[in-house]
């Protein structure tokens, strides 16, 4: 085959394949562009607004009533739009990325109702929390870091949405277990919430 030819081919199949990755936002989901954007700024708004609330936890050394309430709109739309986040990225995120974000949007459904009950209780901070409502703080506590961990890996294989948004998710959410001090957890969610923010402006971005 003439160096020419085989030349075109070469340059053809590379275009048909960053083509095919441009277009999978578009072509492989049902949501409108509209649906898109809500997704896109659902989650970039909710992960600003949940930082800002854990910082504030910091800062006082406690909850307050008007942190827990950023803290419940913050939590409440955590499970809308990882569903959306998913369905944005199908087929590439395959299985796991399906089974991660559902049992990450469950564990979020539980944790909103942690944050009802705080409000209700009038509880002091999360050591109270945990004491009250353990053992199933730390079962979701792990449903939630395994899932996210999932999901950040399915995210990064995807390619769909910026690879270093899934590194960045699966690294934060494996932290927070780890971390020691209201300082350094902050620093492990700071990376889980940025990286959900950046798959929102992402999206924001292409739609």
């Amino acid at each position: 085959m003439p160096a020419a030819l085989r030349s075109d081919r070469l340059h053809d199949a590379r275009v048909a394949h960053h083509s095919d990755d441009g277009r999978s936002l578009r072509t492989n989901t049902m949501l409108g562009v509209r649906a898109v954007e809500v997704i896109g700024l659902l989650a970039l708004a909710s992960s600003a607004l949940y930082f800002v609330s854990d910082g504030i936890e910091v800062v006082q050394g406690r909850f307050s009533t008007g942190q827990l309430w950023l803290t419940l709109v913050a939590e409440a739309t955590v499970p809308i739009f990882v569903i959306g986040l998913w369905f944005v990225q199908r087929p590439r995120i395959a299985r796991l990325g399906a089974v991660s974000a559902i049992a990450y949007a469950y564990s979020f459904v539980f944790f909103t109702g942690t944050v009802v009950y705080a409000l209700v209780n009038g509880t002091r901070d999360f050591e109270q929390l945990g004491a009250a409502l353990d053992p199933a703080m730390t079962i979701h506590g792990a449903v939630m870091v395994i899932a996210g961990i999932g999901f950040g890996y399915a995210v990064a294989r995807a390619r769909v949405l910026p690879r270093w948004t899934g590194i960045a998710l699966a690294v934060g959410v494996g932290l927070v277990p780890l971390s020691m001090g209201f300082a350094v957890g902050l620093v492990a969610i700071g990376m889980r919430d940025l990286a959900f923010a950046g798959m929102g402006a992402a999206l924001l971005r292409r739609s």
